[in-house]
């Protein structure tokens, strides 16, 4: 975090709330708040192993009672899940770690498209990755999010030269 973010105060929390880590940084249980078989599907073949817990909701309005109860080292928040996307789900979550309420813990945001990058930008989000998912893009993305590294990926069809 810059010397003058520090001294910022919003209502949400600043993205990169967390202190920072050294890598190699240990992602032992990640909760996965999506309501697509196809992107949880994916997340577990880049995260899953037999040391590192998936916990799975399929709803927004669950995310913040699954932190309470998992108390994750990683929240997975997909763009579009049911009721209560992912931008939501996120500002709860931050509203709830700023309040002292839930503990502090690291967000990652699936977005669809390039597009999303501003809702994402304002969630409060520690990184953020677009889909497709790569496998090995978001092995990466992970645990530099949990060591306190910011990752915002744009898409390659969407970039900018």
């Amino acid at each position: 975090m810059l010397p003058s973010e520090a001294s910022v105060s919003t209502s949400v929390p600043k993205i990169g709330h967390l202190p920072r880590a050294r890598y190699p940084c240990d992602v032992q249980r990640v909760l996965i708040a999506t309501d697509s078989e196809q992107v949880y599907s994916e997340v577990e073949a880049a995260l899953g192993s037999k040391d590192r817990q998936l916990i799975r909701v399929r709803a927004g309005r669950e995310v913040r009672k699954s932190v309470e109860a998992n108390d994750p080292d990683l929240v997975i928040l997909d763009l579009q899940i049911g009721n209560m996307g992912g931008v939501a789900a996120c500002l709860d979550l931050r509203l709830e770690m700023g309040a002292g309420r839930i503990p502090e813990t690291a967000v990652l945001l699936l977005l669809d498209r390039d597009a999303d990058v501003f809702i994402a930008d304002q969630s409060g989000a520690d990184s953020w990755l677009i889909k497709p998912i790569e496998a090995r893009s978001l092995r990466k993305a992970a645990e530099a999010t949990v060591a306190g590294e910011f990752i915002r990926q744009r898409s390659e069809l969407g970039a900018q030269p």
